[in-house]
């Protein structure tokens, strides 16, 4: 019976995926745009001249190619309404990889900007043939193993998120390029306010592609936001939405009732991302259900080893949390995974929380 639900599903999802095709939802973005997808928001931006398209993929993944461009941004973070310091959103971590090919002037980085005051800001783990942004650095922030130098630069009368403004910029760039770790995006705010540099409410978190008076491409293959909502106390939890993830095994999808999440179905599917841990020990709550009254089980695993199993005993969502679990510090790869399908149900993830 199990065989037969997953070729109905197989066949269902290959005649949406069809119909996506046909109605060009999977098109590639190539004019001003900013929308969802995947759980994350998006924008596509460029002023004249050149070409540029951006096709979204799983989670916060996407591709982006440019060619003769004056100015072009691709990003896929999260927006925020306006409202909130950093310190009351909680602490923001980017954990991310990219196959990152420019050809000219372009940035690889964490990008966004702050309202009251209006601050637009980057930190940028890889450039292209200049290094930003030719000032002279206001101090230094050592984090996520490297060395990055602190500037602030003044825009004038130019394009902002509020029209045509006067605003400052706030830099950290990395003397070292890199393309995939962990990016500690609230120290770098921190760092930054120690020195003055007054951050406002949050507009938007994003991890940013973007080129100057050049050509490039990118693939952005990870490209998980994690934000421990406790703010900098950091006794709260950390919540990663499960379609935030990467996904992987024969069948596992995105699944949008009862909840938007994602749907594992045999041994072998799973989730993963990788996590920070700045100590030893934490509980783990896991929402989910299962496909029908049968129980259905998913395993959690830190840096390959079996921490325990997450049970959900009908399709009535449910929360189920593993206690005290020891692991290792440092970034760790979280996978939720099914290794004990018996043919007779499917399993449905929400969120993974972390406390």
């Amino acid at each position: 019976m199990k065989l037969l639900r997953k070729t109905k599903y197989l066949l269902i999802g290959f005649c949406f995926i069809s119909l996506l095709i046909t109605t060009g939802v999977f098109a590639a973005v190539t004019s001003n745009e900013l929308g969802t997808h995947g759980g994350y928001d998006y924008e596509f931006w460029k002023d004249s001249g050149g070409s540029g398209s951006m096709t979204l993929g799983d989670g916060g993944t996407f591709s982006a190619q440019w060619s003769n461009v004056n100015n072009i941004l691709f990003r896929k973070g999260r927006r925020f309404d306006e409202t909130r310091t950093h310190q009351q959103i909680g602490d923001i971590s980017i954990d991310f990889g990219v196959n990152y090919q420019p050809n000219g002037n372009s940035y690889l980085t964490v990008y966004g900007w702050s309202v009251d005051p209006l601050v637009e800001y980057y930190i940028v783990d890889s450039w292209g043939t200049w290094r930003p942004p030719g000032a002279s650095s206001k101090g230094t922030i050592h984090v996520d193993g490297g060395t990055y130098d602190i500037y602030e630069t003044t825009r004038v009368s130019q394009p902002s998120i509020r029209g045509t403004q006067t605003f400052q910029q706030y830099w950290s760039v990395r003397r070292d390029k890199r393309t995939s770790g962990t990016i500690s995006v609230s120290e770098h705010f921190k760092a930054w306010e120690r020195l003055g540099m007054q951050m406002g409410n949050m507009y938007e978190v994003a991890l940013t592609i973007e080129g100057y008076q050049s050509s490039g491409q990118a693939n952005v293959y990870r490209n998980n936001l994690i934000i421990n909502e406790s703010g900098s106390g950091g006794s709260g939890p950390t919540r990663v939405e499960a379609e935030s993830m990467n996904l992987s095994g024969p069948y596992a999808s995105r699944t949008y009732s009862p909840f938007d999440g994602v749907t594992l179905y045999a041994n072998g599917d799973a989730v993963s991302y990788t996590q920070y841990f700045a100590r030893d020990t934490h509980n783990f709550s896991l929402r989910g259900a299962s496909d029908q009254s049968a129980l259905a089980s998913v395993d959690l695993r830190i840096g390959g080893e079996y921490k325990g199993t997450f049970y959900f005993g009908d399709e009535h969502p449910a929360t189920y949390t593993i206690e005290n679990v020891r692991h290792g510090t440092g970034p760790q790869l979280i996978e939720l995974i099914v290794t004990n399908d018996n043919d007779t149900w499917d399993v449905l993830l929400d969120y993974l929380e972390i406390h």
